[in-house]
């Protein structure tokens, strides 16, 4: 940097940091996961290509919900064994407007949540701002509430709504009689259950139960379409006839009634028909990954390195390091630029002094990946750990 230059700001250096994470991740001939959302527009509508073999692109377009959206939803619910389902265009939208026609019916504006859950910290606070429900916290504790907490609670609520996985926390799911029991405190205490199913798809092989079986224990439940899916976006929301029904005017006066959603309705039919059924695989395959992982880094000496959960529960999991964040993440770039191998593509979440996390995912890429690949890689990471933590030190020092 020149005497006249002026120093990135903080959010320029980050800003930074990332375009050359995805440039990286774009390049790099080998990653775990290539999401589709980070493909370019071409790749993108190459999900299009097998439309034909998933409706009839002879109808009429839809037009407000009809036509191809109203056939996914009825192929969502029928996955889910529910009566029906009604397609939105965003879960925040979807899951306010369920909790708000349960709250209605309860006569309970108060939602009893996770600290971790989704409209907690993702959501700017939209339940008490946007539709007038009130959460109630079961637990901050980073693992699914239990049926203790829920028969516990202080205060009367009309809902209980149960994250699966409890993403923040690390992707848990809770055992099946765990949920079972979680369910039935809620029932003793007369509220409904909501489940904010959004990677509900992956969920599965934990439980070893079909998806219309695990969606049976809920009154209603929230999908996702392109978390797990790889579709362009959406989200159904499935349950009761009568609750469906009333879900579709509050998606009306939400301004979620699009005009027309064939392309993201199409790529939704894409994903259960592509992806839905490799989760499984998926699943197994993280189990390997996360084992080589952690083998990895104690052949590399670094012992202090942890995988949660120790198996993961589903394709996706949390690695914690006890690292800055940011030399983490040039370190994780630097390795795929000279490797071209991505070993780490999201970005690093700083938790406290000296020690980061990243999520960690494994889908149809990864599952080339042998446990021996993946030690390999776990050793080029970390060797350009430690030449990025020293050149840290030093401009550190610099700036002392």
């Amino acid at each position: 940097m020149s005497d006249t230059e002026e120093p990135a700001s903080e959010d320029e250096r980050r800003k930074r940091l990332r375009q050359r994470r995805m440039s990286a991740h774009r390049s790099a001939e080998r990653a775990l996961a290539r999401p589709g959302f980070l493909g370019t527009l071409r790749e993108r509508l190459a999900l299009l290509e097998r439309a034909p073999e998933l409706y009839d692109l002879d109808e009429t377009s839809d037009m407000y919900g009809d036509g191809v959206v109203g056939a996914l939803e009825e192929r969502t619910a029928g996955l889910l064994g529910k009566e029906a389902a009604v397609f939105f265009p965003t879960g925040t939208m979807a899951q306010q407007v369920a909790l708000r026609c349960w709250a209605g019916r309860t006569g309970d504006p108060a939602v009893a949540l996770h600290a971790l859950a989704h409209p907690e910290v993702h959501e700017r606070h939209a339940f008490s701002q946007v539709s007038g429900l009130r959460p109630v916290r079961v637990t901050d504790e980073p693992r699914p509430p239990t049926a203790a907490e829920v028969r516990g609670l202080d205060e009367p609520f009309g809902t209980l709504m149960l994250e699966l996985p409890l993403r923040d926390a690390g992707f848990l799911l809770p055992s099946w009689d765990e949920l079972t029991e979680v369910v039935e405190a809620a029932r003793e205490r007369e509220a409904v259950v909501h489940f904010d199913g959004a990677r509900l798809w992956e969920s599965t092989v934990h439980f070893g139960r079909t998806l219309a079986e695990i969606a049976d224990l809920a009154d209603s439940v929230y999908v996702s379409f392109y978390k797990s899916l790889d579709g362009y976006g959406g989200a159904a929301l499935a349950g009761p006839r009568e609750l469906v029904e009333e879900a579709r005017a509050w998606r009306h006066r939400y301004g979620g009634t699009v005009f027309q959603q064939f392309p993201t309705a199409l790529s939704a039919l894409a994903g259960l028909e592509r992806e839905l059924p490799r989760l499984p695989s998926y699943v197994r395959h993280a189990r390997v990954v996360a084992a080589a992982l952690r083998e990895g880094f104690a052949e590399a000496g670094l012992p202090w390195a942890r995988v949660h959960p120790v198996e993961p529960h589903t394709h996706e999991f949390q690695l914690w390091l006890p690292y800055d964040a940011d030399v983490l993440a040039r370190a994780a770039i630097r390795a795929a630029e000279e490797t071209g191998t991505m070993l780490f593509p999201d970005g690093w979440q700083a938790r406290g002094p000296g020690i980061a996390l990243t999520e960690v995912s494994v889908r149809a890429a990864g599952l080339e990946w042998t446990a021996d690949d993946v030690r390999d890689a776990v050793a080029e990471f970390t060797a350009r750990l430690a030449k990025e933590a020293e050149e840290a030190d030093r401009e550190e020092s610099s700036r002392a």
